[in-house]
């Protein structure tokens, strides 16, 4: 005997072709997002060091054979051997992860040669790091810290791309900063410094070429 199957037509799949184009929609919005997601990443200690042992690159601050220790937001020292390896002149740092210092706008450029990225335009570098929402280290409530674990803002001052001008546009502010002090955690506010200049507060960030 054959069976005969009967369909109940109010049983059937619907498909709302408008709920498949909100989320068609939805899905381009979220991968041109991503295409166009700008990653800004601060350089530590340990991919300076890389950088120096492949290339053997002198920074500036060791050619001149001194550069500047900061000791608080409003004084500063200069200090002999501080460098990239002892910041303070004497010390390694502490963690591999903490960001590189006592390095010049001129050596920030030959590493982003070496390592393909680029320095962000100072515009560029406050556009991007709005959307951070990790801890701003600044007001000297915390030493420098480990760059995975804190906001690109504050920390230590970075080095932005030179936009026609002899002067080095500093972003960011450093631990010492605060809307009290120096407003260096604000856009608005303005350091500048030389291609030469190092200190223990400068350091740099980069972005994909």
């Amino acid at each position: 005997m054959n069976r005969i199957l009967i369909i109940n037509q109010s049983l059937k799949p619907t498909i709302n072709l408008n709920i498949l184009k909100y989320a068609f929609l939805v899905l381009i919005f979220i991968s041109s997002c991503k295409e166009k997601e700008i990653n800004l990443k601060t350089v530590t200690y340990s991919q300076f060091e890389l950088f120096i042992n492949e290339t053997g690159y002198i920074t500036d601050a060791q050619k001149y054979g001194w550069s500047i220790v900061q000791i608080d937001v409003y004084n500063f020292k200069k200090v002999a051997n501080a460098c990239w390896k002892t910041p303070d002149g004497i010390n390694k740092v502490a963690s591999r992860k903490l960001p590189v210092t006592q390095v010049s706008y001129n050596d920030a450029l030959a590493y982003c040669k070496w390592a393909k990225k680029r320095l962000p335009s100072y515009n560029e570098y406050w556009k991007i790091v709005k959307n951070d929402n990790r801890i701003i280290v600044s007001e000297n409530k915390l030493p420098i810290s480990e760059v995975d674990n804190v906001n690109i803002v504050g920390n230590v001052w970075d080095i932005t791309k030179n936009e026609n001008n002899e002067s080095i546009r500093l972003a960011g502010g450093s631990l010492f900063c605060s809307e009290s002090n120096c407003h260096g955690t604000i856009k608005e506010r303005e350091l500048f410094v030389d291609k030469e200049t190092g200190n223990i507060h400068i350091g740099f960030s980069v972005l994909d070429l």
